[in-house]
């Protein structure tokens, strides 16, 4: 059995794996499939629900095995590395050298989408995750006068929220969700070199410190502020509830800023976004990525390598970041258009790269494999979810979570040969 078979698709075609189903992000699709549609190639959409991005992989893993993979497919962090391992993406790197990638990508980001050196994915965007949002009519009606840079600040504007009758803190309870605003938490009570030692290394001596003790107490507090409702609820249905002035906070990456544009709200009028408490040197970072997968048709390569060089395009990054509510990957671009989240995005992105304090987000799959992002989510989430687990027992079950790791999909003979090299467009 291998990996690679022949894909169905038709010359021209792009079959492109993605999660983007809510109302800004799929408006960010719409911006990839015009730009195709307008080089005259086909997009032929394959998105699966679920914003995470668990349910498009197990689809992913499926489809690859049964030698159907898309052309592109929506992957980050560790991931990409783990599907070139197994010898399913091609090579970008005549593409890379066309374009000049190395010269036009943050080094942090260029590093994730290689291989052993090869380009084998393309970013298209950069997210902050740390970030708090507001509804800025619920705090004037609640007496909170200033968006909070404290957790001691945090809970007195919550309580205040919760006196005007209103949700304080809107949330969705799924893991990832969880997740999210534990690193959040994690980063501003203990720091990013806590947050290195802890989340990415999972040295024992800091799951066990007094930071991480502090860090479970802080984060059991804040579901006091949620309501009954949270659990199963989707992330963009809780950033919903502060659009429509049911909630106040909100702690989501800047994606939630995608969904208040698309609701027609204004950020420092409508709305408010912050770093998170004790986050404002820090930054965790999401980068959304395309994989490419080996593809045997001509026309259906042709079709992928085109889809690469306009991902990289100033032209496309500016106007999907826009939709999207990130910041562009592409060094150097005009912020004119962006607006004042992305703007302050932009410039902490370039002073926490050189300070040091730049992150990647274990939430949204930047930083461990896909096993130990997966066990760890879980034991934060059991210990959201059960009241009677306490704060030493969340700590030992961190604590196991440094052992090895099954593998990401079923083990399977691994080719030997290097990604097929892609094929970059000719200049006109």
């Amino acid at each position: 059995m291998t990996l690679l078979g022949s894909t169905c698709i038709q010359a021209g075609e792009v079959e492109v794996l993605h999660y983007w189903t809510s109302g800004g992000e799929a408006q960010s699709v719409q911006e990839l499939k015009a730009t195709m549609t307008a080089r005259g190639h086909s997009w032929k959409d394959f998105s699966v629900v679920g914003g995470a991005g668990e349910n498009a992989m197990e689809t992913l893993k499926q489809r690859v095995l049964e030698g159907r993979a898309p052309a592109a497919a929506l992957i980050k962090g560790p991931a990409i590395q783990e599907w070139a391992e197994l010898n399913a993406l091609t090579s970008l790197d005549s593409m890379a050298l066309f374009d000049k990638w190395d010269d036009v990508l943050p080094k942090v980001v260029a590093d994730q989408m290689k291989h052993k050196g090869h380009y084998v994915a393309v970013p298209v965007n950069v997210h902050r995750v740390n970030w708090l949002w507001a509804n800025s009519a619920v705090l004037k009606k609640a007496g909170v006068t200033a968006m909070p840079r404290t957790w001691d600040e945090f809970f007195a504007a919550a309580d205040k929220i919760r006196g005007a009758g209103l949700v304080p803190l809107a949330h969705g309870g799924q893991d990832w969700q969880d997740f999210t605003v534990f690193e959040t938490v994690a980063l501003g009570v203990g720091g990013p070199e806590f947050y290195d030692k802890a989340l990415l290394k999972l040295d024992k001596t800091a799951i066990a410190s007094d930071a991480m003790k502090k860090t479970l107490e802080t984060f059991r507090r804040l579901k006091t502020y949620v309501d009954d409702k949270a659990p199963g609820r989707d992330w963009n249905v809780a950033t919903d509830m502060v659009i429509k002035g049911k909630a106040g906070f909100q702690f989501m990456g800047d994606w939630a800023k995608g969904e208040f544009l698309a609701a027609k709200q204004q950020p420092g009028k409508d709305f408010t976004c912050t770093p998170a408490p004790g986050t404002a040197n820090a930054y965790t970072f999401n980068v959304d990525s395309f994989a490419m997968f080996q593809l045997k048709s001509w026309e259906a390569q042709k079709a992928q390598g085109y889809l690469a060089y306009l991902l990289m395009g100033k032209d496309f990054q500016e106007r999907f970041n826009l939709r999207k509510g990130s910041i562009p990957v592409h060094l150097n671009l005009n912020m004119d258009k962006f607006d004042e989240c992305a703007k302050r995005s932009n410039v902490d992105f370039a002073a926490t790269a050189k300070a040091g304090t730049l992150v990647p987000s274990v939430a949204h799959g930047m930083a461990l494999s896909t096993a130990q992002q997966k066990a760890m989510r879980a034991a934060v989430s059991e210990f959201w979810n059960t009241d009677s687990m306490s704060v030493g027992d969340a700590i030992a079950r961190l604590q196991t979570l440094n052992a090895p790791v099954a593998p990401m999909v079923p083990v399977v003979a691994k080719p030997t040969a290097e990604p097929k090299p892609g094929k970059a467009p000719q200049k006109k």
